[in-house]
């Protein structure tokens, strides 16, 4: 596995993100019946917000995961948590595979993607608020250094806060290892 990262394109990348948020899998994802315009609609909003900020993230250069990135004090985020200085909030959605399931690919892809966001300066915990159902997401979160914080009530959902510093994200890390071996690359965006 080797892990890229490059900025989204709202027009030309909606065809396929159409295609994964689409899928029963992502029904977390609040997409399950967007046409394309609405895909487009959606990361033209994100891309120009000023404080949310959506990635393609790519296995070999085929693309493979969407992260989003965000600022939670610019966020419904705010109304039910302390913000702090260098607090990051984050949304991955990993894509439907194309062959048959790798055994701890999405791991590999969580792992890379919370290496890009801690090698930002100024980075110092990830927050991530999935919906309180999705129990699978809870259970990687966990795996790799999240601590929930609790049950928040967001205008779109019931969440887990959960957050996860930099130590806590090394700590995982070490003992994950050796399952976890991506290389990550690209330039920061």
């Amino acid at each position: 596995m080797t892990f890229t990262f490059r900025c989204l394109d709202a027009e030309a990348d909606a065809p396929l993100l159409h295609s994964w948020v689409t899928q029963p899998y992502a029904s977390f994802w609040g997409m399950p019946s967007a046409s394309v315009e609405d895909v487009v609609q959606e990361y033209r909003n994100i891309q120009a917000s000023g404080h949310h900020h959506a990635v393609l993230g790519l296995d070999g250069g085929v693309p493979a995961f969407l992260m989003e990135e965000y600022l939670p004090a610019s966020s419904p985020l705010a109304a039910v948590y302390p913000v702090l200085p260098g607090d990051v909030g984050m949304h991955l959605l990993v894509a439907p595979p194309s062959a048959a399931p790798v055994r701890g690919y999405t791991a590999a892809v969580m792992d890379a993607v919370l290496a890009r966001l801690f090698s930002t300066p100024g980075v110092d915990r990830i927050v991530v608020e999935p919906d309180i159902r999705n129990t699978r997401i809870h259970a990687l979160n966990q795996r790799l250094g999240f601590q929930p914080a609790g049950a928040v009530t967001l205008p779109d959902k019931d969440a887990l806060l959960s957050f996860c510093s930099r130590d806590d994200y090394l700590a995982a890390r070490t003992s994950l290892l050796p399952a976890l071996t991506p290389v990550t690359q690209g330039a920061p965006l």
